[in-house]
């Protein structure tokens, strides 16, 4: 039995869900020998899943418990988070409680050549018409350790595709109210707004490009005229790519006899963690 492969997000009460199904047949397409399973971190969007569609949404434990029920020794967790904060870091716990065998695959950012392939993923977006333009890229923000990645981003993408194209979060820094003031501090007059974020639910309605208190309506505010992408990174080929090089790292150090290898993307090198039992930039649990 190929260990299944369990795609394990927070979720979304929103139109995001277009997201997951585009990633869903990616991962079937590039792995077909493995099931391929879903689960769903947040509570509240899996009790909306059951109150608005009749359907349970599953937390990654139950998905798990069920998996070992059947007979398989080992699975795959995807962790589809943006960066290694707490989430991850719960989901990580929450999997090692488990008593199926567990490979871990890494968030979109974890090494170098992760943060190189996202660059080729977003360089078709990246396009901007004359020094009055700046793209900013919206994400959520986090109080974790890895609120660094959002800083390694903007140099990444300042150094990549120009000064005109910035980072900014909902929660932390950069903020808001910093991105106003570099916009009107530079002499921008157009701004395109992309949400750096896995899929365009409810932050990219509500708090980029909703109708009161929005980034949309403050940099509307100081003179400048803004247009809002609503598409989630989900939606980019290359982003997928990285994921399904996760999944394949995950599945590699899963013992033979107990995996296959997916019909390769190219491949990239992994991060590393140190743990006793693995060194090959997963997190293993389970392992003998």
């Amino acid at each position: 039995m190929k260990p299944p492969i369990v795609l394990t997000a927070f979720g979304t009460t929103t139109s995001g869900q277009q997201s997951y199904a585009f990633l869903d047949q990616q991962i079937r397409e590039a792995f077909p020998e493995h099931e391929v399973h879903w689960a769903f971190s947040s509570r509240m969007v899996r009790d909306f899943s059951r109150q608005r569609h009749g359907r349970k949404g599953k937390g990654p434990a139950e998905v798990l418990e069920e998996l070992q029920a059947r007979g398989f020794e080992w699975a795959v967790v995807q962790s589809l988070h943006l960066l290694p904060g707490h989430e991850f870091y719960r989901l990580v716990a929450e999997v090692q409680d488990c008593r199926i065998r567990t490979s871990m695959g890494l968030p979109l950012f974890w090494s170098p050549a992760d943060y190189g392939a996202f660059l080729e993923a977003l360089a078709p977006s990246m396009k901007v018409a004359g020094n009055e333009e700046a793209i900013i890229w919206v994400g959520h923000g986090t109080d974790h350790a890895s609120w660094i990645t959002y800083l390694g981003l903007q140099y990444l993408l300042s150094k990549r595709f120009g000064s005109q194209v910035y980072i900014g979060v909902l929660e932390g820094q950069p903020s808001r109210e910093d991105l106003v003031a570099e916009m009107v501090k530079s002499g921008r007059k157009r701004i395109r707004l992309f949400p750096l974020m896995l899929v365009a639910g409810r932050h990219v309605q509500d708090d980029l490009a909703g109708p009161e208190d929005s980034w949309q309506t403050s940099l509307g505010a100081a003179g400048l005229t803004v247009t809002v992408e609503a598409t989630g990174l989900l939606s980019y080929p290359g982003v997928v790519q990285i994921f399904q090089e996760h999944i394949a790292q995950a599945l590699d150090i899963i013992p033979a006899g107990n995996q296959s290898r997916l019909h390769r993307v190219p491949a990239v090198e992994p991060g590393h963690i140190n743990l006793p039992d693995d060194s090959t930039g997963n997190l293993a649990k389970g392992k003998r």
